[in-house]
């Protein structure tokens, strides 16, 4: 890492899930002109990467080596953001059902968690990155000048996400979201490595009763506070 990636700013925005830090991090990202950092799809990549290599999952040497050599990049347009791997949009195929099977296995090894976590760093170049998701800030960028805990009420956070699959055509039960978000939570919160929880220095700030405009006014007031 050069001495002027360690320079650039970074903006953490870390949270639960279903918190709506992914849309904030995508749009602070888009107005700053920012690197943006997606890192919950760092482990579908590598899995997408490993299965297209028919590399056996229970290889863990092997799975880490995949994990340290991957050629990725998120990319913003239109308002969409795109994962991108070895230059081809990934973005559809991480979503299939085979790669979140491996993902899973794969987030589970501690040598993959190290190799990303330096792969992470990686990312931190000028002008400067956004990175979205559970230990940014406390673990991946413990220097960052810039660190939100992005929250809401699971109650909520169950009716977006219910409303976001209605949208798309999607039978669902809100009872049966609320029950998954909160044990979610709960893993999250409770994991041995980098649990869900704000950095001591972070800002919390809670969603539940403001939109999306309000928060992203919020996050960008304190950008330009602490960067300037």
């Amino acid at each position: 890492m050069t001495e002027h990636s360690i320079q650039a700013p970074v903006i953490t925005i870390d949270g639960p899930s279903g918190s709506g830090k992914g849309t904030i991090a995508k749009l602070v990202a888009d107005r700053l002109g920012y690197a943006l950092l997606d890192s919950g799809a760092l482990y579908r990549l590598t899995a997408l990467a490993a299965l297209n290599a028919d590399v056996d999952l229970n290889d863990q040497a092997k799975l880490a080596e995949v994990a340290a050599n991957l050629d990725i990049r998120f990319d913003i347009a239109n308002g969409e953001v795109s994962a991108v791997m070895d230059g081809k949009d990934v973005s559809r195929d991480i979503r299939m059902e085979r790669v979140s099977m491996a993902a899973s296995k794969v987030a589970a090894v501690p040598a993959v968690r190290e190799a990303l976590l330096q792969r992470q760093r990686d990312f931190r170049a000028a002008p400067g990155l956004v990175a979205d998701g559970r230990d940014m800030g406390t673990t991946v960028f413990p220097d960052a000048p810039v660190k939100i805990f992005l929250t809401a009420s699971a109650e909520e956070r169950a009716r977006r996400r219910y409303e976001q699959l209605r949208g798309r055509g999607v039978s669902v039960s809100l009872r049966d979201l609320l029950e998954d978000i909160r044990a979610r939570d709960d893993r999250d919160m409770n994991r041995a490595t980098s649990p869900l929880a704000p950095a001591e220095d972070a800002v919390v700030l809670d969603s539940t009763d403001i939109d999306i405009d309000a928060v992203l006014q919020k996050v960008l007031d304190l950008v330009h506070a602490r960067t300037q």
